[in-house]
């Protein structure tokens, strides 16, 4: 079964890599016209798609699957339509400058700088069947083939979707549909082999839980094959001595409204000096969206991530802080470094915190869901990037899909 897996995915990267060249040299015109049209089959197509996701997500009620998985499978009339409004977004959106002009060099020379397509982008990603649409569309406008690999779970989705609405809108525009792939196989092994192909997929994108992320990007490493990896998330909200509760209760809410996505509230951090006279209010907030608070004395990790824990997932880790700095020490050291908030009236304060937060992404008064690819740059992502190296980090999108090239030609 191992060696059948992986040759199954080798003929998908095998066939993205030979229909690349000319996704590559394709015009700005038939590449928003291809994401248009995707937008087009989403509605069109709308029948067979949710048809597709009602069985993924009866097999997943049948399996045990927990409320929070299974809302990330979920399809709906309303999601395809959200689904539809990003692509349509996205084929507005400027293209990335191909050709920057650095400047004249000596003897007479002039530098410039190229941004190329890597060429064949692999995405190794969880049971969101939007998430389908989400690669495929980025790698589309920047110029990448792709090959997907998701899990049994939604499987069925994604197939529906690639074969009715990624592969249509690529014909219809004259571009080779054969160049986003997706592996038809749930086996686990597919997802070694997409990242042990480095003459043909040389970075894979990597969304999912952390374990299994850490050791697909340990396992890529070993084969030379880069990684945008999304293993970890948890949103950090602290409430400040000089917080205004109806303002924290209002970012608490609008930080739980999904649980199992990585930018929701995990950890909730309160000023000692409040915390006391701030609990009972915060305590009923959870309460009335059926959120269980972790209380001190933990048996578990501060920065323990609910959204990962299928049985436990509807709960918020509270702690009282003794201050700003604590709050940020605690948010660096503690938890994953994806995004903290920090509610308060005080300027000084809120800037104080935000100086010392290290992490991808830092809130005023403002929830870490925020910290979304379409919510912050209107376009969709392929993860979020929580890496501490230089490259894309925070909300991968199409403009990060590429490669630098430095061109010397003459003045």
């Amino acid at each position: 079964m191992l060696d059948i897996t992986s040759a199954t995915v080798a003929s998908c990267a095998q066939a993205a890599h030979d229909a690349a060249p000319a996704l590559a040299a394709a015009s700005d015109e038939a590449v928003d016209g291809a994401l248009a049209a995707m937008a087009g089959y989403l509605v069109s197509a709308r029948p067979a798609i949710l048809e597709a996701n009602a069985a993924d997500v009866a097999a997943g009620e049948k399996s045990g699957m927990s409320a929070g998985l299974l809302d990330r499978l979920r399809l709906t009339e309303e999601r395809l339509g959200s689904m539809a409004d990003a692509l349509r977004l996205l084929a507005s959106a400027p293209h990335a400058n191909r050709s920057v002009d650095l400047g004249p060099l000596q003897d007479g020379l002039r530098l410039v700088e190229r941004r190329r397509p890597v060429g064949v982008i692999g995405a190794n990603y969880e049971a969101r069947p939007n998430v389908t649409v989400d690669v495929a569309s980025q790698l589309i406008k920047s110029r990448n083939a792709g090959v997907l690999r998701t899990g049994s779970a939604a499987l069925g989705s994604a197939t529906e979707l690639v074969r009715s609405v990624v592969g249509p809108a690529l014909s219809s525009v004259d571009l080779d549909p054969a160049a986003i792939q997706l592996v038809p196989s749930a086996e686990r092994a597919a997802a070694s082999a997409l990242v042990s192909l480095p003459a043909l997929v040389p970075l894979v994108i990597l969304r999912g839980s952390g374990d299994s992320t850490r050791a697909l990007a340990l396992e890529a490493a070993r084969h030379g094959v880069r990684t945008l990896a999304h293993a970890d998330g948890g949103g950090v909200l602290y409430l400040d001595a000089e917080a205004s509760l109806d303002t924290g209760v209002d970012v608490i809410r609008r930080s739980l409204d999904r649980l199992g996505v990585c930018n929701r509230l995990n950890l909730l951090l309160i000023h000692s000096s409040i915390y006391e006279a701030a609990l009972p209010r915060v305590a009923a907030a959870l309460s009335e969206l059926d959120i269980r608070a972790s209380l001190p004395p933990h048996d578990h990790a501060i920065g323990y991530e609910w959204a990962l824990d299928s049985d436990h997932e509807a709960t918020v880790t509270v702690l009282p802080v003794d201050s700003a700095a604590a709050a940020a020490r605690i948010a660096n050291e503690e938890t994953s470094g994806l995004a903290a908030c920090i509610v308060t009236e005080s300027s000084a304060t809120a800037d104080e915190f935000m100086a010392a937060y290290t992490g991808t992404g830092v809130f005023w008064n403002a929830p870490t869901r925020l910290l979304d690819g379409f919510k912050m740059l209107g376009v969709p992502e392929t993860g979020i990037n929580i890496d501490k190296v230089p490259g894309p980090r925070g909300p991968v999108t199409y403009p990060d899909l590429c490669l630098r090239q430095y061109a010397v030609r003459p003045a």
